[in-house]
């Protein structure tokens, strides 16, 4: 904990950037869910007791999912795959775009306090921001009209704004990030991509990105959406109401 207090201190401007990037996309997905409800002519309040408790434990789990993260064959040892999307898409199916924010930013919190951090918070804000990309517009779409067709469209709508914005995320601020933070050259970080990928063009940041970033957000945007399909319509009425 002292360790994550004197990380803080040092990256100030940071965090600061990181908390307001938080409340930007926390606005938005309130603006666009006022605009659900309103159309939908929904009543009761955004926010809950029983509903804040729900984000709260479905931040626990995602947070202890996130701590599970692999490595994948195709991409250098520092990408990761987690699987702490698939109680949060879950809980925003449930609650709404507002509350899957709030989860991801909660599960990112808790994953610091627990953990910390080992890249100076770009790590945490960039699984933070790629993990909205996915559950935004996937909780929109469904929570304008609730069916199962639109929890499809949703979910494939999510997995691909995901795996496009992380893409470009990565080549335009993560990987020069990473450069910087572990003093290493651009170079040298896209020659590890080439040595384990053999579809990776050698110093090209785009057939990085295209070869070895992009398959993982696939890969996690199919599973987590497919695994939330099947299991969603059936624990429905337990996460809303308690009941079976």
């Amino acid at each position: 904990m002292n360790k994550l207090f004197t990380d803080v201190a040092e990256n100030a401007a940071y965090v600061l950037s990181f908390f307001a990037i938080i409340v930007a996309l926390f606005v938005v997905a309130l603006l666009l869910e006022k605009a659900a409800r309103k159309k939908n002519n929904v009543t009761e309040p955004i926010f809950g007791t029983r509903k804040i408790a729900m984000i709260g434990m479905f931040s626990a789990i995602a947070m202890i999912l996130h701590l599970f993260d692999f490595p994948l064959p195709f991409a250098p040892g520092f990408y990761k795959l987690d699987f702490s999307e698939l109680p949060i898409l879950v809980g925003t199916f449930a609650f709404g775009p507002t509350a899957g924010v709030m989860m991801e930013f909660v599960k990112i919190l808790l994953k610091l306090c627990i953990k910390g951090t080992s890249t100076a918070f770009v790590g945490d804000l960039a699984n933070f921001v790629i993990g909205c990309s996915f559950i935004l517009p996937a909780s929109v779409i469904y929570t304008f009209h609730k069916s199962k067709k639109s929890a499809v469209i949703g979910c494939v709508a999510g997995t691909l704004c995901m795996t496009v914005f992380g893409t470009a995320f990565n080549a335009i601020y993560l990987l020069p990030a990473f450069s910087k933070l572990f003093h290493m050259s651009l170079e040298d970080i896209l020659a590890m991509g080439s040595a384990i990928n053999p579809l990776m063009t050698e110093g090209s940041i785009v057939s990085f990105v295209v070869a070895c970033v992009a398959p993982m957000n696939l890969i996690k945007g199919a599973s987590v959406s497919l695994v939330t399909l099947l299991v969603y319509k059936p624990l429905s009425p337990i996460i809303k109401e308690g009941r079976r």
